[in-house]
Formats: structure tokens, sequence, C-alpha cells
């Protein structure tokens, strides 16, 4: 592995917040060697003049297997949306859809400086994410969704309970730390899911020590069924199958009851703020200044590209920074704390941020590296204002995982931009035909 200097940086490590210097960061095996003011070493040098040095984006709620039906599927809301495009979607993709997808919408993350996500898969063809994964270079945490129940669901996508979780167990443990990937066992929600298989599916995990994953509390609709089915509240429904810890990271909670909030405290879950699908598919906006009050760790998501449009983290910021200031005031939620969810804290929720997250000697240097020539950066400001206000996707230069260099001067090093485009319009053009939509 070739060792890099990265040169006259403004560096933002996130280790606390409002801390940011001019200096230099040493990579060596992968690692971050040095950080400070470095003469010479013998090693790739880039010169991050005029840049921001922070540490890779980490995304904890993304659908990338979905980014073919980007634009497909608008102006409805969630139970609408699944019913009417994304199971659709889901049931006639095929293997080589579920590759172009991936492909399409890992590129996307990396291009925008985002090093690690916790993916959210399909029923089938999952094989295909992590070896797109794997080729690509990103950090991926990824399993197969589990759907074993539920009204409209197609039958394409419904699974034999028993069949569901030994496929999630093989995938597992052929996945599980090949490179840079992490299985999760991920149940898509409570209405598609039978209580055995919930239930199962919290042992499948914490038999492997595998990270659990699903979506609660996202629409008031979705409660209400829920409350309809269990009889219980989504939270005390998660709480009596075993689906809460600190091995569990729930999408959303936008709908949350003080006592469900107590629950979620109690037991260290996490939570997964996703403001920009929340937003478009008006399920409403999480509290997310109340379980910060009530030390519940928030990361970051952008959700699926059918209900946001982007896989932008840049877009995900200045929402979560913006929108919570209409209730709780201009001060709810200030830069800092918002940089510090799309990295040090998503690192928190995902359980590794002995490894990343932060600028710090011995972590792994999983880096991005923002250019400030854009208008909207200048002129110079507080570095986590100019970030999270002022940046896009468009403003990341490099991209390092594992001192890797992944993107150089905005540029997949590995892939051809135009073939993946290419190939997610035919891969999206035979699975419309499918859809007959």
């Amino acid at each position: 592995m070739q060792n890099i200097l990265i040169k006259n940086g403004v560096l933002v490590p996130m280790i606390k917040s409002g801390k940011y210097f001019a200096g230099d960061i040493l990579i060596e095996n992968g690692r971050i060697k040095e950080i400070g003011q470095i003469i010479s070493a013998d090693c790739m040098v880039i010169d991050a003049t005029d840049c921001f040095v922070l540490p890779g984006f980490i995304q904890c709620h993304v659908h990338t297997v979905q980014s073919l039906l980007r634009h497909q599927a608008d102006d409805l809301e969630l139970l609408d949306w699944l019913k009417k495009r994304t199971w659709p979607y889901e049931a006639a993709l095929d293997g080589d859809g579920v590759e172009a997808a991936s492909e399409l919408g890992i590129a996307e993350l990396l291009l925008g400086g985002t090093t690690t996500a916790l993916d959210f898969g399909t029923t089938h063809n999952h094989d295909r994410v992590f070896k797109t994964a794997r080729g690509m270079g990103i950090r991926l945490f990824s399993g197969k969704t589990h759907m074993d129940t539920g009204t409209d669901v197609p039958k394409q996508i419904l699974e034999n309970t028993e069949y569901s979780l030994r496929e999630a167990e093989d995938l597992g443990k052929k996945w599980n730390n090949n490179g840079r990937l992490k299985y999760v066992v991920e149940p898509r929600f409570a209405l598609s899911c039978t209580e055995i298989l919930m239930k199962e599916a919290v042992k499948l995990a914490r038999k492997n020590n595998w990270l659990l994953h699903t979506h609660a509390n996202e629409s008031i609709n979705e409660v209400r069924r829920v409350k309809k089915l269990t009889k219980k509240s989504n939270i005390a429904y998660l709480k009596k199958v075993g689906f809460l810890g600190k091995d569990v990271i729930l999408a959303h909670g936008v709908h949350v009851t003080d006592s469900e909030l107590k629950t979620l405290k109690d037991t260290n879950t996490r939570i997964c703020h996703c403001p920009g699908a929340n937003l478009k598919l008006a399920s409403g906006i999480a509290d997310v200044p109340k379980y910060l009050k009530n030390k519940i760790v928030v990361a970051l998501g952008a959700d699926g590209p059918p209900c946001n449009n982007k896989l932008s983290i840049f877009q995900e910021m200045s929402l979560a920074a913006t929108v919570h200031k209409i209730k709780h005031g201009p001060r709810a939620m200030d830069a800092w704390t918002v940089l510090g969810m799309a990295t040090r804290e998503g690192a928190r929720a995902l359980n590794i941020l002995d490894q990343i997250g932060t600028l710090e000697v011995g972590k792994s240097a999983d880096i991005t590296i923002i250019k400030r020539d854009s208008m909207s950066l200048h002129p110079d400001g507080d570095p986590a204002s100019q970030i999270v206000y002022g940046a896009t996707a468009s403003d990341v230069r490099d991209v390092l995982i594992d001192g890797e260099l992944i993107v150089r001067d905005s540029k997949l090093l590995k892939f051809k931009h135009q073939e993946i485009q290419t190939k997610a319009q035919i891969a999206w053009k035979a699975t419309r035909a499918r859809m007959k939509i």
C-alpha cells in the first residue's frame, strides 16, 4: 500500500467541536501515522492547499439498490410509495439490475465524500451488492432485506421465513469482514415481517455479533398500522421482540412518544436521521434536538434515491441544521453538532469509533478533502458553517479509504463515470419493462 502525505490542508479532525488548524497528515499502511507540520516523507504527496481535510463522511441509512428508481416515485406518502412504486420495482429487479443500481449508488456516495455507509438491500441477489462494494472500495455495512408478510407485497419479494434467515446467515458468513465489508441483519419493518422473523433476526445477529437495522416510526400511517397489528407502539413492539440496544440502528424515528424515547435512551438504541426523505414523503421531522438532549446517538443518512432523490450527505447536513430551527429556535442545531453527526457520531452509531470517524493517529485513513474554490464557500468563515451550509457534493476533490485513493480530482479512479451511467440506463429500461408501468 502506498504511503501518502497530505500537505497544507485546513484539518478538521472532529475530535471536538470548534477545533481546526493548518497542517499535514502522514498515512502509512492505511493508517494515520502523524498529524502536524511534517517536513518531508518518502511517499506520494497530495497538496491540500486551500482545502478542508476531514474524516470521511458516514451515512447510516441508504438504499443503493433503489438507485434505478430515482425520479420515478415522486409525490407519494410512505405506504403508497412502497405499494405503488418501490415494492413493484424491487420485485422486477434482477441480478444485473441490483448490480447496476448498487454501482450507481455507491459511485454517488464516494464522489460525494461518503466513505462508509449502512446500506439496506432488497430480498434477493445481495451477493451482487457486496461484489460491487468490494470492487469500488467503499466501507459498506449491508444486508439483504427480510419480508415474509404484508398487505400488497408482490409475491416475488415475499419470502419463506426460514429460507430468508438461512440466506442471510450464508451471506453474512461469506461477506462479513471481507475487506471493508460488514454484514447487517435487516428486516424491513414491522408491517412486512412476522413476529417470528423479527425474533429470529435478533437471534441471528447476536449469535454472530452483527448489527441490526430496520425502519421505525417513520410516518403517522405506519405508526397507526403497527399499533393496530401488534397492539403496541412501534418501539414497545421492537422491545418485545428484542430489537433494541447498542447494536441496533433505527432509521427515521420521526413520530416517537415520550415513553418510547425513554425506552430508546434506556436501551442505548441508535437513530439515523433522514431529513431529506422525511420531508419529501411528508412523513414529518424527527425531533433530533430532543434526542440529543437525552443523549441518544443520532447519525445522518440520505435514505433512498426514489425518496430523496440524492445520496448527498451535504444535503442532509444542511437540512438537519435548518429544519429544527422552526420548532426549537435558531440555535437548535449548530453546524459543529451536525458535522459531528455526519462523521464522529456515525462511527459511534456503527460501534467503530475506535477505527474511523475522527482524524487521530492510529485510526484508519478514511479522509475526505473538500476544495474551497466554489462561490458558496467564500469568503472564509468557520469551517463547520462553510461545510454544512455552503458546500455541496461537487466540492469534494479527493477521497481516501484505508489510505487508498478512491476519488482523485473529483473522479473515480477505478471506474468510468459514463460506463456506470450507461449501465444504469440499460438496467432501468429492462426493469421498467418488467414493472409494466
